[in-house]
């Protein structure tokens, strides 16, 4: 075999090579995103996201987020982003969304997250539209796969740090003020009692006017008999 002939062979092999290392490697996130304080139970959390743009032709319009378990769209409030652009919380998330931003320039924006949760990492799953109508769905948790969704990954919680409270539940309201028929139901135990004196009998007074009466009657009987017999 000619020298000429191993050289193509080589090259032919590199090319192989280089071929399927290429295909091997995972694809690159394409909504990147950081935080300076990525650590898990931090407050007020800044996480800016840049979205990076794949068309040479079309802008970039809309981004939609579906937040990770443990934080909630009312715990999420804008900070910045391209011009013109509004923020709107949705049930499982939030998005941004505006004028298109120039063809081939990133979207980039931020928001502020009340408090994250007590976890390792967080999957921002995230679906970015263009002004052409296309839509590139960066959702998948497989960092290995072809439309990864972004993720923050969290220090460990700082010694001491604890969720913040929930809002109080139902069972756990104040009573209600009672209405004057529940205030008129609740009286004292005496007066209670005196109540049930007057329906169910007679009162001590009116006992003692029946007895006086009836010792008068017969004191007025026997006086009566004794008159008469000294008549006779």
């Amino acid at each position: 075999m000619s020298r000429t002939t191993l050289s193509r062979l080589a090259l032919a092999s590199a090319a192989t090579t280089a071929l399927v290392l290429l295909t091997a490697v995972p694809a690159a996130a394409h909504v990147e995103l950081e935080s300076d304080k990525a650590q898990a139970l931090a407050q007020n959390v800044e996480i800016a996201f840049d979205a990076e743009s794949e068309s040479a032709t079309a802008g970039i319009t809309e981004i939609r987020v579906v937040l990770p378990e443990g934080i909630a769209p009312a715990d999420v409030a804008y900070g910045e982003g391209p011009k013109g652009w509004k923020f709107t919380a949705n049930d499982d998330g939030y998005t941004v969304k505006g004028p298109a931003v120039k063809a081939g320039v990133n979207a980039e924006y931020s928001v502020v997250v009340k408090q994250l949760p007590d976890a390792k990492e967080l999957a921002f799953k995230t679906l970015q539209s263009y002004s052409d109508g296309r839509t590139d769905r960066w959702i998948e948790l497989d960092e290995n796969g072809e439309n990864p969704a972004p993720v923050l990954q969290l220090k460990a919680a700082a010694p001491g740090a604890t969720p913040i409270s929930p809002s109080p539940t139902a069972s756990e309201s104040p009573s209600p003020t009672p209405t004057p028929e529940e205030t008129t139901a609740s009286a004292t135990p005496q007066a209670a009692d005196t109540e049930k004196d007057d329906d169910g009998g007679l009162s001590a007074g009116a006992w003692t006017g029946i007895i006086a009466a009836i010792l008068v009657a017969a004191a007025a009987v026997a006086f009566f008999v004794r008159r008469r017999g000294a008549a006779q």
